[in-house]
């Protein structure tokens, strides 16, 4: 059922991989790759890591860079979107009272990192209501704007949220709170690689993206792109060597790339992954996005016919990540690791589907059932869980 493109991955072939968003899935050329980096690494280590890494991080920043047009003087690779937002939370300096701004759709793992450094600090976190289901894009700018007090410090915003695969206008947003002179963090773990990104021209204080998932590259290398005003003021989370320096602008890059020893050669397959997955189709990466895009709506599709549901979003509002309402509220997903699997999951598991269910965002209740769309997929699989679902024991939906 799989798309022929799928021999390039190791996925699972017993397995129908319908979330390709959670972790991403790293393609074999890469993969060989970061193996011949390693033996590379280990077979001297100093001679690596002290005298061949900083040119190959300088390569691999400026090919990043370059692919999401920021500059490359302000962008630092990182572990993952995670330990991005908290490295720019730990730094800013908030005092009683200050408000951190996000929304309903946000991460857990960021939304937690507002609370932590909000509570420490006796400021509060405010979260704007989106509306969900969604008829009008712009009703995301005017629920985030309409938040914004004087006392508003930071705004957290998605670019494509994680539970509903929404695509935030971010330009807008940005636009918006920066007239009100409120900061913009934007989440981008889906976007690079998902859509056309274009860093600079969203001109916000702070970009945080991963290059694991819809770029393909390996597990554990990220991004934080910091403006050029802001970039004194960002600290790492572990102060290692690069702290010595003086001069902010040389210590911004220093310290959040040398943190301590770690294995670097995740972010040194970044160049080749953009280059190998652009390979494989011809058009290269917008053909990437539109073909993913088209996927995404097709299934939707599929599976809101399956249901009985009607779409929640616009075609338009999607990436390559689509959200099907489920008709009832039952199961269990309290939305963070070891907490518990949605039944649903767990039965579309042991039909060999891997397709995650998440808390559906707001107040209303429900749960939403999520599909990715990457070049290892065909339309076939989508139809394959669609008749799953038809089947589906009547307590899991």
């Amino acid at each position: 059922m799989r798309s022929a493109l799928a021999r390039h991955w190791r996925l699972d072939p017993d397995v129908t991989f319908l979330n390709h968003g959670s972790y991403g899935a790293c393609p074999a050329l890469v993969l060989e790759l970061q193996s011949e980096l390693r033996a590379r690494l280990e077979s001297e280590p100093v001679r690596f890591m002290q005298r061949e890494l900083p040119a190959l991080l300088t390569d691999a920043r400026r090919a990043l860079a370059t692919f999401v047009n920021a500059d490359a003087e302000g962008l630092a690779f990182l572990p993952n979107v995670t330990h991005a937002v908290s490295t720019v939370l730990r730094s800013l300096s908030l005092s009683p009272g200050d408000e951190l701004l996000t929304h309903d759709h946000a991460y857990p793992a960021c939304r937690n990192a507002l609370e932590v450094i909000a509570a420490r600090a006796g400021a509060r976190v405010v979260v704007a209501k989106i509306p969900f289901p969604l008829d009008d894009a712009q009703a995301i700018t005017r629920a985030l704007a309409s938040a914004v007090t004087p006392r508003t410090r930071l705004a957290l915003v998605d670019h494509v949220t994680s539970p509903s695969g929404l695509v935030f206008p971010v330009a807008a947003i940005a636009r918006a709170l920066d007239e009100r002179g409120v900061d913009v963090l934007v989440d981008g773990a889906h976007a690079p690689g998902m859509l056309a990104l274009d860093v600079n021209a969203l001109d916000v204080a702070y970009y945080a993206g991963n290059c694991h998932k819809w770029l393909c590259a390996p597990k554990g290398v990220g991004f934080l792109f910091v403006r050029e005003d802001r970039r004194d003021e960002i600290r790492p989370l572990a102060y290692g060597h690069g702290s010595s320096l003086v001069d902010a602008r040389e210590r911004f890059r220093a310290e959040l790339d040398w943190t301590g020893t770690a294995d670097p050669t995740a972010i040194l397959c970044v160049p080749t992954a953009i280059e190998v997955m652009a390979s494989l189709v011809e058009g290269g990466w917008p053909a990437i996005r539109a073909h993913n895009h088209a996927l995404a709506v097709r299934a939707r599709e599929l599976l809101c016919e399956a249901l009985g549901v009607s779409k929640p979003s616009p075609d338009d509002a999607l990436g390559s990540l689509a959200a099907v309402p489920l008709p009832s509220g039952a199961g269990v997903n309290l939305g963070r690791p070891g907490a518990g699997i949605d039944p649903l999951q767990e039965w579309l598991w042991t039909q060999h589907v891997e397709a995650p269910v998440f808390v559906r965002p707001g107040d209303g209740g429900g749960r939403l059932l999520r599909v990715s769309a990457q070049l290892h997929n065909a339309i076939d699989e989508y139809g394959h869980l669609a008749s799953l679902l038809r089947r589906a024991p009547a307590e899991l939906l």
